[in-house]
């Protein structure tokens, strides 16, 4: 059944998005064990909204897309052309679209577990006959949580332990790989003040500023045992 939509900013009698038949045997299986949904928009193509639940290694979530279209305008006089995108293209897009720039992703070997598969599937026949693809999906977000890590070991200790330098993906990360660490802590909104010194926001239980070195709170710092070279 045919698809018709307005095409915005021409008259509706001459320019109508209209979809032709769509191939039923055009599916692709996206695959996650990320273990957050995804909801990728793309305002270009119809359809363009695609949701993957949020799985995990034991239990991926698999989601079927089919192809997708966009329009192109000849002239004035002729109706808009339907351009097919195959369902391929449309898996790939979607992983890639929202994986690129995230936060230590390479798109290589270390990156968020999701892939493709061209064809349909449930998690059952993903399990049997794609059980390689999914070990390597997880390494690939293994690697991807190591590096989150790392990161936020590294802004933890650049920020003099401030809890909003830490995002809510570097505690999963750490969370996934097991791992105890002092900025996994469930903390409050923590009040900053300013260093009396150069006026930097600073946590004030932590009698150092990050920025000038100055010592805040002499108090806290013999507390803590810190000493200081003259």
């Amino acid at each position: 059944m045919s698809i018709v939509g307005e095409f915005p900013g021409h008259s509706a009698a001459r320019r109508k998005t209209i979809r032709g038949p769509v191939n039923p045997m055009d599916k692709t299986t996206i695959v996650s064990i990320y273990p957050s949904e995804i909801d990728e928009i793309k305002n270009t193509i119809s359809p363009g909204r695609f949701i993957i639940p949020a799985g995990s290694y034991d239990n991926p979530s698999v989601v079927v897309v089919g192809p997708s279209s966009w329009w192109r305008e000849i002239d004035e006089e002729q109706p808009l052309l339907e351009i097919p995108v195959s369902s391929i293209q449309i898996a790939d897009s979607i992983i890639k679209d929202y994986c690129n720039g995230i936060l230590g992703c390479n798109m290589a070997d270390a990156m968020p577990g999701l892939f493709y598969i061209p064809g349909s599937f449930n998690i059952t026949e993903v399990r049997k006959s794609y059980k390689h693809e999914l070990d390597a999906a997880l390494v690939r977000q293994r690697n991807w949580y190591s590096m989150l890590v790392k990161l936020a070991d590294s802004l933890w200790a650049r920020s003099n332990g401030n809890p909003l330098a830490i995002s809510d993906s570097m505690r999963t990360a750490a969370k996934e790989l097991n791992l105890e660490k002092d900025w996994m802590k469930d903390f409050r909104m923590v009040e900053t003040v300013r260093c009396k010194a150069c006026g930097s926001l600073l946590n004030p239980m932590f009698p150092v500023c990050p920025t000038c070195k100055a010592i805040n709170d002499p108090a806290k710092a013999k507390e803590l045992g810190l000493t200081f070279a003259q």
